[in-house]
């Protein structure tokens, strides 16, 4: 476990790295335990793990935005207003005026051209999102253009669902920069992303104050925030890795809130006067990768046999009850089209037989990547004893979040147990990386999880694009759902669980609202009394 900072006045960022013991966090500063070593990138062109997007989402302002009280309702943000031409291809966006950044630079419609223009060209793991609408490096200065100061023009290379654009432009990679400040950050041609990583050039709620990865981040609030300043001066987050440590720390006073409490944490916490706690429906996936490179996994029989094979309902019952809930398809209940089907069970013999049917009747051996948090800990080795008893010898890779989805992100793996959470609030964000694939080479544009695992699936790829371009809600709906019972009878994900986020916090902190997606966790409205 790391140090304990010593939150003194937190006047200086230097009292808060010291590595004494304190015993009492500051009047005006919110501080959180949490699990953080994932977070590769602080740049909203490349942050696209669970808490990097978190804190992204808490730096910069977007075109567009949900409103959590009003059932994610699709609001306008920096545009204060937009129009769609008949044809659904050429969107205008009228700019709110007198933004400015934390720099104290004017937000302009050049410097949301010039966002685009970056995320586009630098082609990041969320890149995609965007990229998806016919913008490429070569064209995106001619898709995405600045009329004058107030005015955006973007052209989209089909008739999209005008909603599913909107949606798209809620996503951090979409987030707006100060252009002026990146440019002066850039080394080497690089769009200031090497300075990103660690820094922000945002004009949300928030800035940062100190980054030090995979220990702790720092915000500050923006008093000056176009929507009202933050109800808290700072935000603290530290990296917390066990569930344990993070309640004794919650308990003692030292954090004023827990993220990742487990099962039995939280059961030790519920009850007490001086704790209460926050639960939010996520859309996030807990799901098993199997690489198709890997000769074994690439049987349809094996991919079927893994299924049986997991012992569903034990694991929510002992590892994640009350933070987990049995879930089997690729979109998470909530969104349109979402499926209840749950078709597999624990079934040694049939999976057995299945594999006997693949030639492989005495099992054989494989390895899956694992961060070394909980509960994806204590699940993996669920797993490994389950798949034992069909003679699958499974070995556990332990590493950090970073080191795992890296690893991911490059194929080199054979199995990952993981998380998806959407990217914005439309069935496709979910559809697009499990059931999409455009290409399956190395030098893919569109790297999808369904590209991460080596899927190659043309057919069920033409099928998931057309389903945007369908503007009928209810031949929509219908499309994911055949889609999505298709998708678990062939595909190499083992879907398993859908999150249900809880946080534990301290008498006197009020205002936290779990949103469905990491893009939705907004820190501004926290309360300390």
């Amino acid at each position: 476990m790391r140090h304990v900072a010593k939150l003194m006045a937190v006047s200086a960022f230097t009292a808060l790295m010291a590595t004494t013991a304190y015993a009492q966090t500051p009047k005006d500063t919110v501080v959180m335990a949490k699990q953080i070593d994932d977070i590769i990138s602080l740049d909203p062109a490349e942050a696209f793990e669970f808490s990097g997007v978190e804190v992204v989402t808490n730096l910069y302002d977007k075109l567009m935005g949900v409103d959590l009280a009003k059932n994610n309702e699709l609001v306008n943000e920096l545009a204060q207003s937009w129009t769609v031409s008949p044809d659904n291809l050429t969107y205008t966006f009228k700019l709110r005026p007198g933004v400015k950044f934390h720099s104290g630079n004017p937000l302009t419609a050049s410097d949301v051209a010039y966002s685009f223009q970056r995320a586009v060209t630098l082609n990041k793991s969320p890149g995609f999102i965007l990229a998806q609408f016919g913008f490429t490096k070569e064209n995106v200065t001619e898709k995405v253009k600045a009329v004058d100061d107030g005015t955006l023009v973007i052209t989209v290379s089909k008739p999209f669902a005008p909603t599913f654009f909107l949606n798209c432009l809620t996503s951090g990679v979409a987030s707006v920069v100060d252009s002026k400040l990146v440019k002066a950050n850039e080394k080497d041609g690089d769009w200031g992303n090497a300075w990103l990583k660690l820094n922000s050039a945002g004009s949300g709620a928030y800035k940062v104050r100190a980054y030090r990865p995979n220990e702790q981040y720092a915000l500050d609030a923006n008093e000056s925030w176009y929507k009202g300043a933050p109800k808290n001066k700072r935000i603290v987050v530290r990296h917390v890795a066990e569930p344990a440590s993070q309640r004794l720390l919650l308990e003692k006073g030292d954090v004023d809130m827990a993220r990742n409490l487990s099962k039995d944490q939280l059961a030790g916490v519920k009850g007490k006067a001086d704790i209460s706690i926050v639960q939010g429906d996520k859309g996030y996936i807990l799901y098993l990768g199997l690489n198709q490179k890997n000769p074994n996994l690439a049987k349809p029989e094996v991919r079927e046999a893994l299924k049986w094979l997991v012992d569903y309902d034990s694991i929510e019952r002992n590892i994640v009850e009350g933070t987990y809930r049995q879930h089997q398809s690729f979109l998470p209940q909530g969104f349109l089209g979402a499926i209840s089907d749950k078709p597999y069970k624990f079934d040694p013999a049939k999976a057995k037989e299945l594999l006997a049917k693949a030639g492989l009747p005495n099992g054989f051996s494989v390895t899956m990547d694992t961060r070394s948090v909980n509960p994806i800990t204590d699940i993996a080795q669920a797993v490994q004893s389950n798949w034992a008893q069909a003679g699958i010898k499974l070995e556990l890779i332990p590493g950090d979040g970073k080191q795992t989805l890296t690893k991911y992100r490059a194929r080199t793996h054979d199995i990952y147990i993981g998380q998806w959470g959407p990217d914005y609030l439309d069935p496709h964000t979910n559809a697009e990386t499990f059931a999409i694939n455009e290409n399956n080479g190395e030098d893919a544009k569109s790297k999808t999880l369904a590209w991460r695992n080596a899927w190659d699936i043309p057919e069920m790829t033409k099928v998931t694009q057309g389903a945007v371009l369908e503007t009928d809600a209810a031949k929509r709906r219908a499309t994911y759902e055949a889609l999505q019972r298709e998708h678990q009878k062939v595909s190499p994900f083992v879907i398993m669980f859908q999150q249900i986020e809880v946080s534990a916090q301290r008498k006197g902190v009020s205002g936290w609202v779990i949103g469905p997606s990491s893009d939705t966790n907004f820190y501004a409205p926290i309360v300390k009394n």
